[in-house]
This record gives structure tokens, sequence and C-alpha cells, in this order.
């Protein structure tokens, strides 16, 4: 069972991926932004975490970067799930250490898919 860190600055998001997630049966935690996260990872890494772009105090970018540095930091499988669309904000994530990267709003669909294609859920239909 893959335990699965949802880090957004939105208890609305927090809310509807964790419930996703749940569904799909995985454990989730939650953080309110990075610096959090980032203190959650120093305890426990999990093996998945949904991260968002913008929040305060440190960034879904600044973020991955440090835990990226960490110990073990290279484990998780990291789903960028943000609003910022552009090229270049993709390709800062993927060279950063994202494994995946979605748009927001997302559906179950979506989610799913990419779960996939990480390899954290079996693909049913194949």
């Amino acid at each position: 069972m893959t335990f699965c860190l949802i880090v957004d600055d939105s208890a609305t998001i927090r809310k509807i991926a964790r419930k996703s997630l749940e569904e799909f049966g995985l454990v989730c935690e939650e953080a309110e932004d990075g610096v959090y996260a980032y203190e959650f990872c120093q305890k426990k890494m999990p093996g998945m975490i949904l991260l968002d772009w913008n929040m305060p105090r440190m960034n879904g970018l600044e973020f991955i970067e440090k835990l990226r540095g960490m110990e073990n930091g290279d484990a998780p499988k990291v789903l960028f799930c943000t609003t910022e669309s552009s090229m270049d904000h993709i390709m800062s994530a993927m060279k950063a250490g994202a494994n995946e990267y979605i748009m927001k709003p997302f559906d179950q669909i979506i989610l799913r898919t990419k779960l996939v294609q990480l390899d954290i859920l079996e693909d049913v239909e194949a």
C-alpha cells in the first residue's frame, strides 16, 4: 500500500485529492505548504507526493529541490498538480525532479491515469 503526502495550501484541493487517492487504496497525509511537507518527509518519507506549485513559505519547486537533496529524497514519485501550465513551468518541475505533471482542475480519471503511469496503481484495463 502506497503512502501519499498531499501538499497544497488549499484545504478543498487536499480534501478532493485525498478522497480520490483513498478510493484508489492509498494511505494519505496532508501538508499545507512546502515547509510542513519538508518537515514531514524528515520524519517519514512517503512513496508518492501530490504537489502544488503556488504555496506560501515554500513553493512546490523549492520543496522538490530540497526533497531531492535529502537522504532517500529520490525515492518518492512526485506528481505536480497545479494551475501553472506554461512549458517553462513544466520543464522546471521535471528538471527539479518531478515524475509527472497534471493541471488543475483534475478529475479522478486523469489522476488514476497518472498513477498508473507512475506504477503506483495497476492498469486494470491492460
